[in-house]
């Protein structure tokens, strides 16, 4: 199909691709976006690579990958393929599935996300709460801590619970999580997902991923407990909700145990890890630029004081700390590949049913027609003249269209009020090797 399509008028065009491995020693691992953008200068901002035996069109720029992303997101709706994440959820869940699985289970989760907290007070209250009960312990050991708050608050969505920091099963939860996000972005990882059939058959840190199903057993324990005091006239949370369609019976529906831990496991996995790395990825540039940290800091004490509970009313007055989260963001790159319902071309370029797309949100988010100085942590960059709050139409860090991450409220509500609470409290200073990070008591 791709030799046909190359023939045309309008065929993609790309690096040569060795047998086997593709392209893989063409990319730069320790920034693949700057060598997107190189390849993307080279041959036009749609080009192609190989990874394996497998073609992936890889999308650069503002314009295209909204084109991609919004424009056409009827065309682009369909996750791409994840070998490790496939292997154990099976294309279930609300973020790995498509089709019709999809279809039923997307409505449901913004319903159940809705009449459970998210984008209301209670979830508000439940994380100034859980910053209260992490600042208790954060100067002393903040290892996983920052996990397990986040990590609360998707549980107080998922089964009503809060559990404490010392709790051993939680924290084997937690573990293997935060194992499991390594592997993936390991060596291992990446060779999974570029010659998948081979690593199967091989040994090696990567079969760890599969074993690592604490999260399974806990949720079956949850289930278990929520089945016995189930009121399918009052749902509690997310998994009374689920348990009551469940009771309709109907088997061919989506709404069944091996998509309920699916679902339960992709938002315990983005509400927990990716915002909690995040605000630690924050921190990290916050040490790195004191001069950053300090005008936080100062922005904290003019609007919220020492003593008042930081509050989402808060952010309307706070640009700077707005900005600064927004200029976090900015540096991560969270895509999800896709993969194309039906021929289309985009921006005239012609991609064949079933090809998988790379869209570049970090290209997008880097685009120097929308930012001065993209490669720089700027906080001006989401400023005006004035010092007010801009916002900016190529900033799509949660993605966009069908797909895009149904957390992003939550997960914006986590990070300021998380980020103002810790500095609020303490301090930033850079301190010896081999620690690189150190919160002092203001």
């Amino acid at each position: 199909r791709w030799k046909k399509e190359w023939r045309s008028q309008n065929y993609l065009l790309g690096p040569l691709a060795l047998p086997v491995i593709g392209n893989l020693l063409q990319l730069r691992a320790a920034n693949t976006c700057k060598t997107f953008h190189k390849l993307s200068e080279k041959y036009s901002p749609i080009f192609t690579l190989r990874f394996g035996s497998e073609r992936v069109v890889v999308v650069v720029g503002y314009e295209v990958v909204r084109e991609v992303l919004v424009n056409r997101r009827d065309e682009f709706t369909n996750w791409g393929q994840f070998p490790l994440a496939e292997k154990t959820n099976k294309d279930l869940g609300i973020f790995m599935s498509n089709g019709e699985t999809w279809v039923q289970t997307q409505p449901f989760t913004l319903t159940m996300l809705r009449d459970f907290g998210v984008g209301k007070r209670s979830v508000e209250e439940q994380v100034q709460e859980e910053m209260g009960l992490l600042l208790q312990e954060l100067l002393f050991d903040p290892a996983i801590l920052l996990s397990a708050a986040m990590g609360n608050t998707i549980c107080h969505i998922l089964v009503s619970e809060h559990f404490s920091y010392s709790d051993e099963e939680y924290h084997h939860v937690l573990w293997h999580l935060a194992e499991n996000f390594h592997l993936e972005s390991s060596i291992a990882g990446q060779l999974c997902t570029i010659l998948p059939s081979l690593m199967n058959r091989l040994p090696g840190p990567h079969q760890t991923f599969f074993q690592n199903n604490s999260f399974e057993e806990f949720l079956a324990r949850k289930v278990a407990e929520h089945k016995a005091t189930l009121d399918l006239e009052a749902p509690q949370d997310f998994v009374d909700a689920f348990l009551c369609r469940m009771e309709q019976g109907n088997p061919r529906m989506a709404f069944r145990w091996d998509n309920m831990h699916a679902m339960a496991f992709g938002m315990f996995v983005s509400g927990t890890e990716s915002t909690s790395i995040t605000l630690r990825y924050c921190l990290m540039l916050l040490l790195e630029h004191p001069e950053v940290a300090g005008k936080v800091q100062e922005e904290i004490e003019r609007v919220m004081g020492r003593e008042q509970t930081p509050t989402l009313r808060d952010r309307g007055a706070m640009p700077y700390t707005k900005a600064v989260l927004h200029e976090t963001l900015w540096f991560l790159d969270l895509a999800f590949i896709r993969r194309a319902k039906r021929d289309t071309q985009p921006s005239g370029f012609i991609i064949p049913k079933g090809c998988t797309i790379y869209p570049g949100l970090s290209s997008a988010l880097r685009d120097p027609r929308h930012f001065k100085n993209p490669e720089a942590f700027d906080p001006r960059h989401f400023l005006d003249e004035k010092g007010g709050f801009k916002k900016s139409e190529a900033f799509m860090p949660f993605s966009a269209g069908k797909r895009m991450c149904l957390w992003e409220s939550l997960a914006w509500a986590q990070l300021f009020l998380s980020l103002t609470a810790i500095l609020q409290l303490s301090g930033i200073t850079n301190i010896p090797q081999p620690f690189e990070l150190c919160f002092c008591p203001c």
